[in-house]
C-alpha cells in the first residue's frame, strides 16, 4: 500500500459522504479518484500532475469542485471530530488559532463607535496628517540646502584632517 491509498477503514468513514450523482452512485473509480484529490493537495502539485493511477486528472478536479461546493470536505471534518468527541479523543490544548486570522479591520468586524468618541478619533487623525506634512515640508527644506553645500573629501583634493598624497 502506497501513502497515497486510503485504508478500508478510513473510505468506509469517507464513502457515505460522498453525494450521488443525478444518474445513480458515481463510477467504480470514485475511491481512486477521492485518494488523487487527497494527492493533489498532500503534494502540493497541479491538477495536470497527478498520476494516471487516479483517473484523468480533469475528472479528478472536476469531482473535486463538485464535493467542495456540495460541502463534502466539511462534513467529513465536521464529522470526524464529533467521532473523535464520541470517543473522547478530543484534545482541545492543541486547538488554536493563528491571529493573523482571526483579525480583521474595525470596519469588517462591525465595531460601532457613538459620535464623540468618532469625532474625537478623526480629529486625533487629521492632527497627525497635519503634523506628519509638516515635517515633510521642512525636512525638504533641509535636504536642499545640505545638497547645496558639499561635505566631506571632494575628488580634487583631501578634506578636512586629511593629508595630502
Amino acid at each position: 500500500m502506497t501513502r497515497a491509498q486510503l485504508t478500508d477503514q478510513e473510505w468506509q468513514f469517507i464513502e457515505p459522504y460522498l453525494p450521488i450523482g443525478r444518474f445513480g452512485p458515481y463510477p467504480v473509480r470514485l475511491r481512486e479518484q477521492f485518494e488523487g484529490v487527497i494527492w493533489r493537495f498532500r503534494t502540493g502539485s497541479q491538477w495536470r500532475e497527478m498520476p494516471e493511477r487516479f483517473g484523468a486528472w480533469q475528472t479528478v478536479y472536476q469531482r473535486f469542485l463538485k464535493w467542495r461546493d456540495t460541502g463534502v470536505f466539511q462534513a467529513l471534518l465536521e464529522e470526524a471530530i464529533a467521532s473523535a468527541a464520541a470517543r473522547g479523543e478530543v484534545d482541545l490544548s492543541l486547538v488554536s488559532v493563528d491571529s493573523t486570522v482571526a483579525r480583521a479591520h474595525q470596519d469588517a468586524a462591525g465595531m460601532r463607535l457613538d459620535g464623540e468618541v468618532l469625532a474625537a478619533l478623526e480629529e486625533a487623525v487629521l492632527e497627525q496628517e497635519t503634523a506628519r506634512q509638516k515635517g515633510d515640508h521642512s525636512r525638504d527644506r533641509t535636504d536642499i540646502k545640505t545638497a547645496a553645500v558639499p561635505s566631506g573629501p571632494s575628488a580634487d583634493g583631501p578634506g578636512d584632517g586629511e593629508k595630502p598624497a
